[in-house]
């Protein structure tokens, strides 16, 4: 997990073998899965992460609530 700068993320991590993106809020934390590499290097690279998680990961890729 690497901490990122962000009012609404807290930390983002990414397997690229299982294509699996971890990303932490705040308040909990979501697996996405089947998430291309070029999806988890856009987040990173985004000014707002809060946005670009709610145009191109929320309603795009299977997840499951962990924590």
């Amino acid at each position: 997990m690497v901490p990122v700068s962000s009012s609404n993320l807290r930390a983002v991590g990414y397997d690229p073998n299982t294509q699996t993106l971890r990303i932490e809020f705040h308040s909990r934390t979501y697996d996405y899965y089947n998430v291309p590499a070029s999806i988890h290097s856009g987040l990173m690279n985004a000014s707002s992460k809060g946005q670009y998680h709610y145009a191109h990961i929320k309603n795009s890729y299977r997840y499951k609530k962990i924590g």
